[in-house]
């Protein structure tokens, strides 16, 4: 199913899309943005025929601001990005009273960015090339669980590790499935950026919904944070708890009830 949307002419004769009320409020779940008149949709067909939907916007799935320049970098852009960070890191050694010129601190800031890279490496990755050729067709219209998914992302707040556990259901439509191990890689790509949970875990289910387009998608993650943990409040052993259920999963209790039933198994 198509999204209408107005198009809007550009200097360069490459046609955009004005999003749709629809289409605003979903890019704001997923990346916390409001619409303004700068962000537009790519007017580009997704392989599944669907055009003009968040998925394909700007051909990263929901970037921050600075994703494509990122992804785009050549490889002296990317060492003079490590080289800006470690800069960075440096002045934050010396504000909290270290010595980043003796020996354990010499390589601390390169190392740190580097780290720091991987950490975020999601804002370089795109829904659809991490789904290319990875969608099938199959005589199965019952529920599909990938349970136990291990994520480590970093809380946009503090910058401090959150880790956890997240679970992904789906009933295909007209026999449309998804190779397991993209359902993985999906949780892993959402996760490797700045996240508070709860849109981590919209995200995940969304894009599930808009590549599938299945009968319903149920999305649980489970987590701990640092934040809570290290500083603040300080409570080692809490949980927190998100979910995110679209369609069937939302509408009937009793398929709703068989996913949570389900995750909570232990072995067969």
């Amino acid at each position: 199913m198509s999204i209408p949307a107005s198009p809007t002419a550009t200097s360069d004769n490459v046609q955009l899309q004005q999003p749709t009320a629809r289409q605003a409020l979903i890019s704001h779940a997923l990346t916390g943005h409001s619409h303004s008149p700068g962000r537009s949709y790519l007017a580009s067909a997704s392989p599944e025929g669907r055009s003009n939907t968040p998925i394909d916007f700007d051909g990263l799935s929901f970037p921050s601001v600075g994703a494509r320049e990122r992804r785009e970098d050549t490889e002296a852009q990317r060492e003079a990005r490590i080289q800006k960070i470690s800069g960075a890191v440096r002045t934050i050694l010396e504000c909290i009273g270290e010595d980043p010129d003796r020996e354990g601190l010499l390589k601390t800031p390169e190392r740190y960015a580097k780290a720091l890279m991987f950490f975020s490496k999601g804002y370089e990755e795109s829904v659809t090339h991490l789904m290319n050729k990875a969608l099938f067709q199959e005589d199965h219209d019952e529920m599909v669980i990938v349970k136990n998914i291990d994520v480590f992302s970093l809380c946009e707040h503090h910058m401090v590790p959150f880790t956890g556990k997240i679970h992904i259901g789906y009933i295909p439509k007209n026999g449309k499935v998804v190779g397991l191990s993209k359902i993985a890689r999906l949780a892993e790509m959402f996760s490797r950026r700045l996240q508070v949970q709860e849109r981590l875990t919209k995200q995940v289910a969304l894009a599930m919904q808009e590549l599938l387009d299945p009968l319903g998608v149920a999305v649980v993650m489970e987590a701990s944070h640092f934040c809570m943990v290290m500083r603040g409040v300080q409570k080692p052993g809490s949980q927190t708890i998100t979910s995110s259920m679209f369609g069937c999963f939302r509408d009937q209790a009793k398929t709703r009830e068989e996913f949570l039933s389900l995750i909570r198994r232990n072995g067969v």
